[in-house]
């Protein structure tokens, strides 16, 4: 919180602002993270520059997006003497990165988490890796398996292995937020992208998560339900199952086929 005091700034609860402050949480993140010389760093959320610091003394290079103007330029005076460190003021969502082998390390705010996963996951030079703070609730939605599965569990998993390394208190973060933390691991597999047929497919399933998949991919896709019955019995599925309890295989298979 020195940072804080020293350059007067208020955590903005617009932005989303809990900084972390825990030096054995950071510590935790770079073993999870297992960084090296050669390893580029993006960092989301620098924050206090708290995990900043730490990144710059292994990686070979840091940049950190901040999205507050006021808070970028205290971290750039922070941290002048790490030569390896960039700092850029601007909009994760919005940020174009073109390096070509990277790591994510980030404490995301609790309302951009899923976006900020789906750019990555979905672009053009996806990461090697990315390792997460977000809230636990969320960590454990997206790292479910069935039949707890959802529509962001399955987006996500069927890019990339998932592991939730630890959970982290609340009182780790300044301002202390309402709910705990969790760090996730998110590795890609590297599978080709898929088509919007895909997501069509999956999002049809979870139309009404309470309905039987038969009646939901029959509204979802427009298709007879006697199709939809050949369609799911070819595949093993029963269709009187709901879609949370499909693994990411089924989903696979299902797409496939049609």
């Amino acid at each position: 919180m020195n940072i804080s005091r020293k350059y007067n700034i208020k955590p903005n609860k617009r932005m989303g602002q809990n900084f972390l402050t825990d030096k054995n949480v950071v510590k935790r993140i770079m073993k999870t993270a297992g960084l090296n010389k050669d390893d580029v760093v993006l960092e989301i959320g620098p924050g206090f520059g708290v995990l900043t610091k730490e990144i710059a003394k292994t990686a070979k290079k840091v940049t950190a997006v901040e999205k507050d103007k006021k808070l970028c330029e205290a971290l750039k005076k922070e941290l002048k003497d790490y030569n390896n460190v960039e700092i850029i003021n601007e909009d994760v969502l919005s940020l174009g990165f073109q390096v070509i082998s990277y790591k994510v390390v980030a404490n995301l705010p609790f309302y951009i988490t899923a976006p900020v996963i789906r750019k990555f996951l979905e672009a053009e030079n996806p990461p090697k890796e990315m390792v997460l703070i977000m809230q636990k609730e969320v960590a454990q939605r997206i790292a479910a398996k069935p039949p707890k599965m959802s529509i962001l569990a399955v987006s996500v998993q069927i890019y990339a292995e998932l592991k939730i390394i630890s959970y982290i208190s609340k009182n780790s973060f300044y301002p202390k937020p309402k709910v705990d933390a969790a760090i996730l691991k998110i590795t890609l597999c590297g599978r080709p992208g898929l088509p919007q047929n895909f997501f069509r497919i999956v999002k049809a399933g979870f139309k009404a998560p309470r309905k039987q998949l038969i009646n939901n991919l029959s509204a979802g896709l427009g298709k007879p339900k006697q199709d939809i019955l050949i369609w799911l019995e070819k595949n093993n599925i029963d269709p009187k199952k709901r879609a949370e309890t499909l693994t990411i295989n089924d989903w696979i298979n299902l797409y496939k086929m049609l």
